[in-house]
């Protein structure tokens, strides 16, 4: 009979760094008896074990991603002054991709928007572009966010997903129409994440050394082309490798195959979004290229896994509050909302200190006046605890006056929808995906997916859905509805 394993030398020891004796056996009264409480050892492992789990994001619970560089290719400095975009520069960077619905233990492969976050940790603090591989979303007002969230997870009775519900939702809120056509669409199956884009999303903020301000929207376009796959490969997937994008991703990375995203920026002047014929901060609109062509600006590159894959992607934070100088918020109400919502959901899931983690620590020094709470450990000695203050070689912020990366606002305080432009309705531009983007094949496979999806739809949600989709095209709107009656 072999002998057991012989532990190192050093061996294993308790989180306080005792030796912890023997990581096999429990301590007993003989070697019948029972368990003693003051085996702290075993008390350690066991609560430890019990508190394992952060609670999984609402939604993108399931993701992966890698550590890679961006570096700067073009010169856009007559647009912006943010370190990170200056011509030549490179930034280590964090991209996390993830699906939107989908629990920490559903399938990589169902059908749904996938999430794409970028973190920049760039030399002016961290900035982080939060996005999607889609160029819009679902909504536009941030109080619609968690229904939306709500609609797309379980039945409160049965626990289980449910389409009535989703479409209930999406057919009661119109201006969901251009994301649902591009989630129906070949985008919401992606062959991998290393074949797909990523987008932005939201309407930011660019401010350059002279103080000019522009909007601007941020397009990650795949250097290796965009990929799909099918449903039913989808739909195998699922059951024969629920983690087929993680595994490509990490496999290809770890082979020397290192995807890259060109980021090309859409530029528009201050003063043109005030008239400009579609509302630029609706987060459901997208900008024409032909108004406001993409501009290049850089390579990300993906070249190196995770070492810990809870440490350093689980509890990785994001937040679009998180901008560096010479970028900003835009008038986006989803976004003005994301501000607040993303940064509070990781105090809650991974603690208040959370940006002391290594992962979402900044590379250069931070000075701040928020002090204590769970888990302070970067501490900062004896400083003073509040400001202004008179101590000898302490520092705070006191700028005053107008912010270069703000604007103007004037009215009254109303609950309400934006203003309707010129070019604003809620099935337009998804119309004009149909018709115009989509050729005959993707047209026949997206009424075949829709019809898929609306089955055991229940009255009156499937008329609501069958006239959504005819207000997005009469003849695709026709084609689905004979499709599911038969």
């Amino acid at each position: 009979m072999s002998a057991p394993n012989t532990p190192n030398a050093t061996g294993s020891t308790t989180q306080a760094g005792i030796p912890a004796v023997s990581d096999r056996f429990s301590l007993s009264v003989g070697s019948d008896g029972p368990i003693v409480l003051h085996d702290h050892h075993l008390v350690e492992t066991l609560a430890h074990f019990n508190r394992m789990n952060v609670p999984e994001r609402r939604p993108h619970a399931k993701g992966a991603g890698a550590f890679g560089t961006f570096e700067v290719t073009h010169d856009v400095s007559q647009y912006t002054k943010a370190d990170v975009f200056q011509p030549g520069k490179t930034t280590e960077s964090l991209l996390r991709f993830s699906t939107v619905a989908g629990e920490i233990g559903s399938p990589d492969t169902w059908r749904d928007v996938r999430g794409f976050a970028l973190k920049f940790y760039t030399e002016e603090g961290n900035l982080d572009i939060v996005g999607n591989n889609t160029p819009v979303f679902f909504v536009r007002d941030p109080m619609k966010f968690p229904h939306f969230i709500r609609s797309q997870k379980r039945l409160p009775d049965s626990g289980l997903r449910d389409a009535n519900m989703q479409w209930d939702f999406w057919t009661q809120n119109p201006e969901s129409a251009h994301q649902v056509t591009y989630l129906m669409g070949e985008r919401g199956l992606p062959a991998s994440w290393r074949r797909m884009n990523g987008y932005g999303s939201h309407t930011y903020a660019w401010v350059n050394a002279e103080g000019e301000r522009f909007w601007v929207k941020y397009h990650f376009i795949n250097d290796d082309g965009f990929d799909t796959m099918s449903g039913e490969e989808a739909e195998r997937l699922a059951g024969a490798d629920a983690e087929f994008h993680r595994r490509d991703l990490f496999d290809a990375i770890k082979n020397g195959e290192h995807p890259s995203w060109t980021l090309y920026v859409q530029i528009m002047p201050y003063e043109d979004a005030k008239t400009y014929r579609i509302n630029p901060f609706d987060l459901t609109k997208t900008w024409p290229k032909a108004d406001y062509p993409r501009i290049p600006v850089g390579k990300l590159t993906l070249n190196r896994n995770p070492e810990n894959f809870f440490a350093q992607i689980e509890q990785a934070a994001f937040s679009p509050a998180n901008m560096v100088p010479g970028t900003g918020n835009s008038p986006d109400k989803m976004l003005l909302g994301r501000n607040f919502a993303y940064a509070d959901a990781q105090r809650y899931r991974i603690g208040t200190n959370f940006q002391q983690l290594p992962v979402n620590r900044p590379k250069n020094p931070v000075h701040t006046y928020n002090f204590e709470g769970n888990m302070w450990f970067d501490h900062t000695g004896d400083r003073p605890v509040y400001a202004p203050n008179t101590v000898e070689g302490s520092t705070w912020s006191d700028e005053q006056g107008p912010v270069d990366n703000g604007w103007e606002a004037d009215g009254e305080l109303v609950r309400s929808a934006y203003a309707l432009r010129e070019g604003d309705d809620d099935f337009g531009q998804a119309g004009i995906l149909v018709r115009e983007v989509f050729d005959d094949a993707q047209r026949d496979r997206l009424v075949e997916t829709v019809a898929g999806a609306l089955d055991g739809v229940q009255e009156p949600v499937l008329s609501n859905a069958f006239q959504y989709w005819k207000n997005v095209d009469a003849e695709i709107g026709a084609r689905i509805e004979a499709s599911v009656k038969g």
